[in-house]
């Protein structure tokens, strides 16, 4: 009776040892080559991610020898950056048996739908290529948008990145910088500087014109091929009003306003030239009763 139930265990076990092998006999296979697609996908993602950063390594180079300007390589290596990374999850996709061509497919249908619901971004897309087509501004500029100021540090293909005086970091839709006025400050080589001041109707005019044109002459950041006049611009309420005229570079622009500014109140206090505040003199008079003209005071 052991025998037999020894027998039948035995058989039993031989049967569940058949099963396992049949059973890594059928899925084994699989298993291995899914996860061998899974090993090549994975280092054809990692493989491509170097050569991705190598390409546009290697693009930026080229345009910077070729002279580009620097905000047409930051846009340009953005699409290029883009595109690249779509190809190498398109390629990381078939590695894992994905149909390549019905991935494209369902990326175009997505892509469709999101290009609809993200149409400002679009826009914002069309401005960069028209920031970089037309050129008002590029890297390094610093430009004035409404209440936004700054020197230009990046053109991507949906923002501009601005760096504020008091180094702030401003993000401008491309869209909005394209459909709007903008001020380029330092589009060109040289910025008009203008400086009022007023003196005292019982200063001495000429003087004060003197000492300002004497400051004007000293003044070496002051471009001298330029005309450099001292004017009297208008006649105020309280004081006589002087302009200094002249001209500078753009960056030494608020460096020299400041400086100038300082350097006339300090001429003035010397020469004992009064910088008038805002004053009001008051009259009173007194009227004599109507009841007695003579002023006796009956």
């Amino acid at each position: 009776m052991e025998n037999t139930d020894t027998v039948e265990e035995l058989e039993a076990i031989t049967e569940e040892i058949d099963r396992f092998q049949q059973y890594i006999d059928e899925y084994l296979p699989g298993v291995v080559a899914f996860g061998l697609r899974v090993v090549m996908a994975l280092l054809v993602f990692f493989v491509g991610t170097r050569l991705i950063k190598l390409v546009r390594r290697l693009l930026r180079r080229s345009m910077q020898r070729a002279g580009a300007d620097v905000g047409l390589i930051q846009f340009v290596d953005s699409i290029l950056k883009a595109f690249l990374y779509f190809v190498l999850v398109m390629l990381t996709a078939s590695g894992f048996g994905m149909d390549t061509t019905s991935v494209v497919a369902l990326a175009g249908s997505a892509g469709l739908a999101i290009g609809l619901a993200v149409q400002g971004s679009l826009a914002n897309f069309a401005g960069g290529v028209l920031i970089l087509m037309e050129k008002p501004f590029k890297v390094g500029d610093f430009i004035i948008q409404g209440d936004l100021e700054g020197t230009v540090s990046e053109i991507r293909m949906i923002y501009t990145y601005l760096l504020t005086p008091d180094n702030r970091r401003i993000m401008i839709p491309n869209g909005t910088l394209a459909d709007n006025s903008l001020i380029n400050v330092t589009a060109v080589e040289k910025r008009r500087l203008d400086i009022d001041v007023g003196i005292s109707y019982t200063a001495d005019l000429k003087r004060a014109k003197e000492v300002c044109q004497s400051l004007l002459e000293q003044e070496e950041r002051i471009l001298r091929e330029e005309e450099r006049l001292t004017v009297v611009s208008e006649l105020a309420d309280s004081a006589v009003i002087l302009k200094a005229r002249f001209w500078v570079k753009p960056e030494d622009y608020w460096s020299v306003k400041w400086d100038m500014t300082e350097a006339v109140k300090l001429a003035f206090d010397a020469e004992g030239i009064e910088i008038p505040f805002h004053q009001v003199d008051v009259h009173i008079r007194e009227e004599q009763s109507l009841s007695d003209p003579a002023g006796s005071g009956r």
